[in-house]
C-alpha cells in the first residue's frame, strides 16, 4: 500500500508548524525508508494538497485544528469525512475549495486518489503568532501523534 505521509501548515507560526515537525521525525523512522512510504511538508490545501495525493492508496495527514473544543495539545485521529468543515485548518481556505471538494473533482477528472484519508489533528492555540517554537502543550502532543503513525504505517506492511 503506497502511503503519503503529510506534514500541513507554517513552520514559522508557532503551533502551525506542528504538522512539519511530525513529518521531519517520521521522515528519521527505519519503518519509513521505503518507496512505499513518501513524507512531506506542504503549507497548502485545497486543489494543490489534492494534487500532491494523485498515485497514493493512503494518506495521513497531520495539522494544527482549532477546535476549542479540547484542551490545547489533544490529539484528534479521524477520518477526512468525519472532519467538521468550520475545523477544517489548511484542508479548507477561503481562497480555494476544500479538500473533500478538491477530492471528488480530482476523482471526477480520473485522477488516482487514496482510498482512505486519515486526519491527526493536534489543538493548537498559538497559529498566527511568528515564531519557530511550538507551545509546551503542542510539543508534548508530537511523540503520541508520531507513536500513532508509527502504528498505522505499521499496518500497511
Amino acid at each position: 500500500m503506497k502511503t503519503i505521509v503529510i506534514g500541513l501548515g507554517n513552520p514559522i507560526l508557532g503551533d502551525d508548524g506542528v504538522g512539519w515537525v511530525v513529518a521531519e521525525e517520521i521522515s528519521k523512522l527505519k519503518s519509513c525508508e521505503s518507496t512505499e512510504v513518501v513524507v512531506d511538508c506542504l503549507s497548502v490545501g485545497g486543489l494543490t494538497l489534492m494534487e500532491h495525493l494523485v498515485g497514493f492508496d493512503r494518506a495521513i495527514v497531520v495539522d494544527a485544528l482549532q477546535t476549542t473544543l479540547h484542551p490545547v495539545g489533544t490529539v484528534i485521529h479521524l477520518q477526512l469525512e468525519d472532519l467538521p468543515e468550520k475545523i477544517a485548518g489548511h484542508l479548507a481556505s477561503a481562497h480555494d475549495v476544500n479538500l473533500k471538494t478538491a477530492l471528488q473533482l480530482g476523482r471526477e477528472m480520473g485522477a488516482q486518489l487514496p482510498g482512505e484519508i486519515i486526519i491527526i489533528g493536534i489543538e493548537a492555540n498559538y497559529v498566527n503568532d511568528f515564531s519557530k517554537e511550538l507551545s509546551p502543550q503542542v510539543r508534548a502532543a508530537v511523540p503520541q501523534v508520531i507513536q500513532i503513525i508509527y502504528n498505522l504505517l505499521q499496518t500497511a506492511v
